[in-house]
């Protein structure tokens, strides 16, 4: 079982300082990986649907996802920012959406951090659901994202693997290239797939080195016996396609916190008995992997919080 923790990168505590001394910080007690997520602009009127949304408030609009004056960073370059600020760490993007950047582009941004950091990319990818954003990065294809994805995806594979890189898609095709450096990850960087649809756990099974689904208590039907369903689900469509369904790591990504009370309904909160409860519950669901979130309004207050997971959860699942 390990641990990854999701960095503040959008919002008042989304400076250098505060980023890098969070990431310092990870390394320092053990955690696994640091991780970014991804937004290019956040557009003022918004109608799309946000998948995430708490009940009853269906869009993105108001208080579920609001545009403002914050910084809100790009993710791959945060993560380069943060390979030279750590040693060891994982350095993952929760999640990349696929079809905002030019594929080639995005595969030589990906490739060339895996390859300064000593190979310590996680690549979580997701399609993308703000119809919104997709027009102002003149991305036409928001109809057709899922299969955008799979392909760009695939394209990903080719340019990393393949000393003679050659493509033709629906989408993008590419011949007589070639394409260096190649990430220092051998085949290249894990490719752990966003979301709880089914299409998403579809492509996991075909395409993924893991599942990286987000639950969020309300919101997304992922509680330990749901998870379970859907693990085995996904294990099913990786024999299909003649994958090894244990190659394709289950990850979670949750909010933890406060480690204090247990907040009503709240799962991952309260003291560290029944944090470590939670986390075994869902251990024995499948997952194998969970990238944390500590709400607080300060870093101080994330500090706390992050040193008491590790201090004080982590033995008991581990001991």
């Amino acid at each position: 079982m390990l641990f990854g923790y999701s960095l503040p990168t959008r919002g008042p505590l989304a400076t250098p300082e505060n980023i890098a001394a969070l990431a310092v910080t990870a390394e320092r007690l053990g955690f696994d990986s640091v991780w970014a997520s991804d937004h290019i602009v956040i557009p003022t009127d918004i109608t799309s649907a946000y998948p995430y949304a708490q009940a009853g408030n269906a869009t993105a609009g108001g208080s579920a996802f609001p545009a403002d004056d914050h910084p809100y960073c790009e993710p791959l370059t945060t993560l380069t920012y943060l390979a030279g600020k750590t040693e060891r760490i994982k350095l993952g993007t929760n999640v990349l959406i696929v079809p905002y950047r030019n594929p080639v582009y995005a595969a030589k941004t990906i490739a060339t951090l895996d390859y300064l950091s000593g190979g310590r990319v996680i690549l979580g990818v997701g399609t993308g659901w703000m119809e919104e954003e997709f027009n102002v990065l003149g991305q036409p294809h928001f109809a057709q994202r899922g299969a955008l994805t799979n392909e760009y995806l695939r394209l990903f594979v080719e340019l990393w693997t393949n000393d003679n890189p050659s493509f033709a898609g629906e989408y993008y095709a590419v011949d007589g290239i070639k394409f260096s450096p190649k990430p220092a990850q051998k085949p290249h960087p894990p490719i752990w797939v966003g979301g709880h649809s089914n299409p998403a756990i579809r492509r996991a099974a075909a395409l993924g080195d893991g599942w990286l689904p987000m639950g969020i208590p309300g919101v997304t039907p992922l509680g330990p016996d749901e998870m379970r369903v859907k693990v085995d689900w996904l294990r099913e469509l990786a024999v299909k396609e003649g994958r090894d369904p244990a190659a394709i790591k289950v990850c979670m990504a949750v909010r933890a916190g406060p480690l204090s009370e247990r907040a009503p309904d709240r799962l991952f909160s309260g003291p560290a008995e029944a944090i470590a409860e939670d986390i075994h519950r869902y251990q024995n669901a499948g997952v194998e992997y969970f990238v944390l979130s500590f709400g607080s309004g300060d870093v101080s207050g994330i500090t706390e919080n992050m040193e008491r997971f590790m201090h004080e959860v982590v033995p008991l699942v581990t001991g």
